[in-house]
C-alpha cells in the first residue's frame, strides 16, 4: 500500500465516517421553509441496488468545513431505491458542496476493505476522486433563488 493509498482512505473515512442518521423524505425537505429559501434536489443516480439507504451532507462555501468532521451545514438519510434516490434541502440561495454515500448495510458507516470503499460514493458535479478527494473548487454548485435539480452520479470501486 502506497502513502497516496493510506492517506486517500483516511480521508475518505474523514469525509463519510461521521454521518449521523436524519431521514428526509423527497416531499417533506430537511432545512427551513423560510422567506427566500430555495429548494435544491438531489438525485443519487446509478444505485446498483436498494439496500439500506443514501447519506446526503451538504457543506457551505467553507474550505475550513468541506468534508471536515462536524463541517456539515445539513444531512439527510434516506432509504435506498435504486437505480434513482432523492431528498431534497430548502438552503439560501447560494454557493454549496454536497457528498453524498450508498450505506448499503444502514451501519451509518463509509465501509471499506483494504482502504477501498465498498459502498458506493459520489460528490457534486461528479468531481474526479481519481487520485483521493476532490478539490472544494471542483464539487462547487450555486443554488439559485428559484431552485435547482443536482444529479450525481453513485461510483462503486468494488
Amino acid at each position: 500500500m502506497t502513502m497516496r493509498t493510506a492517506i486517500t482512505a483516511g480521508l475518505f473515512t474523514a469525509a463519510f465516517a461521521t454521518l449521523s442518521p436524519t431521514t428526509a423524505s423527497a416531499q417533506s425537505c430537511t432545512g427551513a421553509h423560510t422567506p427566500g429559501a430555495a429548494r435544491l434536489t438531489v438525485e443519487a443516480t446509478g444505485l446498483r441496488n436498494g439496500n439500506g439507504e443514501v447519506a446526503f451532507t451538504v457543506y457551505a462555501n467553507d474550505s475550513r468545513k468541506f468534508l471536515a468532521k462536524g463541517g456539515k451545514l445539513l444531512r439527510a438519510r434516506v432509504p435506498a431505491v435504486a437505480p434513482i434516490t432523492q431528498t431534497c434541502f430548502w438552503l439560501p440561495p447560494g454557493i454549496y458542496e454536497v457528498a453524498q454515500y450508498h450505506d448499503e448495510n444502514a451501519d451509518h458507516d463509509f465501509n471499506r476493505t483494504l482502504f477501498v470503499p465498498k459502498e458506493g460514493f459520489g460528490f457534486s458535479n461528479d468531481a474526479s476522486t481519481t487520485l483521493g478527494l476532490p478539490s472544494m473548487k471542483d464539487t462547487q454548485f450555486t443554488l439559485p433563488a428559484g431552485g435547482r435539480t443536482l444529479r450525481v452520479k453513485m461510483r462503486y470501486r468494488r
